[in-house]
């Protein structure tokens, strides 16, 4: 018998102002027209592992325990839109070495825990909305700072209300010891 899986990825999860100045923005530009990301579900994906067993879970654990990357600001400053996916972003205009060397030790976990790396290039983004099919809004994107002290292994669990999403566990970032 195949042992279950779950749907993870590791992510960063804003806090409270950040998920709230971003809710504020995009629904001052795009109002009621469009299906909006829930506060409660913005974040930026690291890396997607897809549906994975409890041991690769585990691998992929014991890796991030030996993370160590020191706290970083993070500013999502830049609005785009993918035409295929029909998605609307947020997103930092420069990538700060901190997020790289995050993203990579991850990557490299993956390697590591028998899972296949990611091909694309990273785009770091907070997805806003989904089936956006409208133009790209003319406004500009607010700077808004985000102090990135942890990251998080998350569950993607899908259900008749939609996709929703349980952080599994955090890593506070606090650099070599």
């Amino acid at each position: 018998m195949a042992e279950p899986t779950r749907r993870l990825f590791f992510a960063l999860w804003p806090d409270k102002m950040v998920r709230t100045r971003c809710d504020w923005y995009v629904s001052g530009i795009l109002g009621k027209r469009v299906r909006r990301v829930p506060a409660d579900n913005l974040h930026l994906t690291l890396a997607f592992a897809g549906s994975v067993t409890d041991t690769v879970s585990r691998c992929l654990e014991a890796h991030a325990d030996r993370v160590a990357i020191e706290p970083f600001r993070l500013q999502i400053d830049h609005l785009g839109y993918w035409h295929r996916q029909r998605l609307l972003w947020m997103g930092p205009t420069h990538m700060p070495d901190g997020l790289w060397a995050l993203v990579t030790a991850i990557r490299d976990a993956f390697d590591d825990c028998g899972l296949e790396r990611e091909r694309r290039a990273f785009q770091a983004h907070m997805t806003l909305a989904r089936k956006f099919s409208a133009a790209l809004p003319a406004a500009e994107a607010p700077a808004i700072d985000w102090d990135v002290d942890s990251f998080c292994l998350v569950q993607s669990v899908n259900s008749e209300n939609g996709v929703s999403y349980r952080v599994l566990r955090r890593w506070a970032l606090e650099g070599a010891q």
